[in-house]
């Protein structure tokens, strides 16, 4: 495997579907085909936003998602299900129904559902693609951590000092035209830097349930990194990405401690699957963070999610719904769309990955007044670097980058620290 290259992810699909041919029954992969797609709708940005979508299905289906060369994806796993690609497809419908590829033939030239008797003529097609070379290379792709090699990354992982790894980003509250207030920062480890310090051909998020494993162990790791952060004026509330799991563990006990110490409560960031798989954790982890003056909140909603879950239900303190491109063509349902969110509560909601200034009319447009992404980071070192007495020598992108830190030699490039820490509002 070392070898490969260029279709790294055609042959491993192709040796993942050889080594279950002895026993394939139940099994079925879903084909779709990105690059039958308009040019623009093709684009790797927006291809990935369009393999995002599938998620459910690959979590559901407790499967694998291969991305292959030209953009197309191939999702193997069990109960994949008519309906249940059907409702996935139709998610995108809203989105590309100018594409061509819905017209004439619906979306059967969009989706191929192979059973386990047409595997070898998937097989043929993947090799061809081999042979004949893919037009486009739109997404990279790294082999999976397989069980086999989970103890070794694990014990890497524990030589890790993941310090000069962890980052922030605030999430910020528009009070009028003119003003923001803070409402909390999130620290993370972007996986990207993470998986910078492992094998280069290795992707430690193919396989999800060997990541989540991971995660729990990063969680910790993460945690205790804290007493080593730099940070002099600390934020009232901070927020983790947690595992559920992690909520009940004696180091998170250990943790909201040290933050007491300094004034500090938590927001505890949970995924919507972490939660439905386990409901009455969720409960326990609310319960267990309220009675500590903690907040839950959680992380990666969409539109979608909102229209098929009551998740109002809940009763978390925050909701994150993630900005993407496909979500300016919801204009037809703006009503709907508005009066889905009132009732979910647009004081819980914050709109992530906001990239630009469409993503905020977006959101103000439909009542949400908290956001965090790129445009957001943009507009905070615009009101560092009118301040500081380096701002007209260090460029925008410097001061990003040692303030996202909170530690290390990048942050320690910024001679006006205090400056770089200050937050609107």
């Amino acid at each position: 495997m070392v070898g490969y290259t260029k279709f790294d992810t055609e042959k491993y699909f192709l040796e993942v579907l050889e080594r279950i041919s002895r026993n394939k029954s139940g099994y079925r992969v879903l084909y779709v085909n990105v690059s039958k797609l308009k040019p623009k709708n093709r684009h790797p940005k927006f291809a990935k936003i369009i393999a995002h979508l599938f998620d459910d299905l690959v979590s559901i289906a407790n499967g694998s998602m291969f991305i292959l060369s030209n953009g197309d994806f191939a999702i193997l796993g069990k109960n994949i299900t008519e309906k249940i690609v059907a409702e996935a497809v139709d998610k995108l419908r809203r989105g590309l129904v100018t594409d061509p590829i819905w017209t004439a033939h619906s979306s059967s030239e969009f989706t191929q559902l192979y059973e386990p008797e047409d595997f070898d003529l998937l097989q043929g097609r993947v090799e061809q693609m081999l042979q004949n070379g893919a037009p486009l290379d739109l997404l990279s792709y790294r082999y999976p951590v397989d069980a086999s090699q989970i103890d070794a990354v694990e014990r890497h992982l524990d030589e890790i000092n993941i310090v000069d790894l962890i980052k922030h980003q605030s999430v910020l509250r528009l009070e009028n035209a003119n003003s923001f207030q803070l409402v909390f920062e999130e620290f993370f480890v972007a996986v990207k830097d993470l998986s910078s310090r492992f094998d280069a051909n290795m992707d430690l998020t193919g396989n999800k349930w060997l990541f989540l494993y991971l995660t729990q162990m990063l969680d910790k790791k993460t945690m205790y990194s804290f007493m080593f952060s730099e940070i002099r004026n600390k934020p009232k509330r901070v927020s983790l990405n947690l595992n559920l799991s992690t909520i009940f563990l004696p180091e998170f006990d250990d943790f909201l401690k040290y933050l007491a110490e300094n004034g500090q409560r938590i927001v505890a960031e949970v995924q919507v699957m972490d939660i439905l798989n386990n409901l009455a954790a969720y409960f326990d982890a609310k319960e267990l963070l309220h009675q500590r003056e903690c907040a839950i909140l959680i992380d990666a909603a969409n539109i979608e999610m909102l229209q098929a879950l009551n998740i109002s239900r809940l009763e978390a303190d925050y909701i994150k719904i993630f900005w993407h491109a496909l979500m300016e063509e919801y204009g037809g349902q703006t009503d709907d769309i508005k009066a889905l969110l009132q009732a979910v509560g647009t004081d819980k909601l914050i709109l992530a990955k906001c990239a630009d200034e469409k993503a905020l009319r977006w959101g103000i447009k439909n009542n949400i007044r908290s956001f965090q992404g790129p445009y957001i980071d943009a507009f905070e070192v615009a009101l560092i670097r009118a301040k500081c007495p380096d701002g007209k020598i260090c460029s925008a992108a410097d001061c990003l980058k040692r303030r996202r830190f909170i530690a290390g030699a990048v942050r320690g490039e910024c001679r006006y620290k205090d400056f770089l820490e200050k937050n609107p509002g």
